[in-house]
């Protein structure tokens, strides 16, 4: 059984999932750093290149792929969720934890990061209010929604640590 963790830009999955992981025992696993492995290019240059349709489909593959592991937590990009085939995967294998965020923790968290395509726009806020808002439906789907805007990185851990080990089947 894995877990795996999504959720918007600056919701803290990479940050999370390496300490919910070192408190399991378990392997982690980023798939945005698999991607960029894999590809040979940073995020930021995969969409500005190749386009986001060409990431999504490379996203999928990697998905396909990381749910057939076990033992493991994994840091998914916050747009999973909205395909349907990446969620049939994971669920096969995992509990998936949505991390919660709001546009304006993202904004605080993230500021002006240069690695982050979806929000190079001229009002990030607005966008990061419609992005959220365009997958919320999905992000409804996961197993367990934790909401991070005031809490640390060890309180988030202990929360998903407790869910967890009361649904590890």
């Amino acid at each position: 059984m894995n877990i795996v963790l999504t959720g918007f830009m600056g919701s803290g999955k990479s940050s999370v999932g390496k300490q919910l992981a070192d408190v399991l025992g378990f392997g982690f696993i980023d798939t945005d750093q698999m991607i960029e492995q894999d590809v040979g290019m940073p995020i930021t240059k995969i969409f500005q290149f190749k386009g986001e349709p060409y990431f999504r489909k490379i996203e999928a593959r990697a998905i396909a792929l990381v749910s057939m592991l076990d033992r493991h937590v994994i840091a998914t990009g916050g747009g999973v969720p909205m395909n349907e085939n990446n969620m049939h995967e994971l669920e096969k294998n995992s509990v998936i934890v949505h991390l919660q965020v709001t546009p304006e923790t993202v904004l605080k968290r993230i500021g002006h990061d240069h690695k982050r395509p979806l929000l190079k726009t001229k009002d990030p806020l607005a966008t990061a209010r419609e992005i959220l808002r365009k997958r919320q439906r999905a992000y409804e789907r996961c197993s367990l929604a934790v909401p991070t805007d005031n809490h640390n990185v060890d309180a988030i851990v202990q929360t998903i640590v407790k869910f967890f080990r009361e649904h590890d089947s």
